[in-house]
């Protein structure tokens, strides 16, 4: 499987686009990097919009970008007040049906409530880059 999703009606390949965004006021991003790196070297294309983002700018990016994916990185706790907005705008902006994963330091209680919103997926610290670029294939390249 490549880093390309078929797009159009001519079934023309357009690489996967990816936002990762480092929403709130966390300023720790190196594990944002590593994965946006580990994702352009797969063959996907990523916008990161660096840290200390809003849910409104992440959404607007989204928009702007056209994009295929988007992915949070949290380390700050603030995942149960950021995720529900950045989904909730996202389902207002007609933008409901595109994945959302989440990275970072998140409580194992949490998980399953922020699964039931509507997050994807849910990657801790440590996980294998590989990992995450498989779920992005599946996906979003079906």
């Amino acid at each position: 499987m490549t880093g390309y999703v078929e797009a159009g009606s001519l079934m023309t390949k357009r690489k996967i686009r990816v936002l990762l965004a480092k929403p709130g006021l966390d300023g720790h991003d190196r594990g944002a990097i590593v994965v946006a790196r580990a994702l352009r070297d797969a063959g996907m294309e990523v916008i990161y919009t660096g840290i200390r983002q809003t849910p409104e700018m992440i959404v607007e990016a989204a928009m702007q970008e056209d994009v295929d994916l988007i992915g949070l990185s949290i380390l700050s706790g603030a995942h149960n007040a950021l995720c529900p907005r950045v989904l909730s705008l996202l389902e207002l902006n007609g933008m409901g049906d595109i994945p959302v994963l989440l990275g970072g330091i998140i409580p194992e209680d949490d998980c399953e409530p922020l699964r039931a919103m509507g997050i994807s997926a849910i990657f801790g610290p440590g996980t294998n880059t590989t990992e995450i670029i498989d779920f992005v294939r599946k996906t979003v390249g079906r």
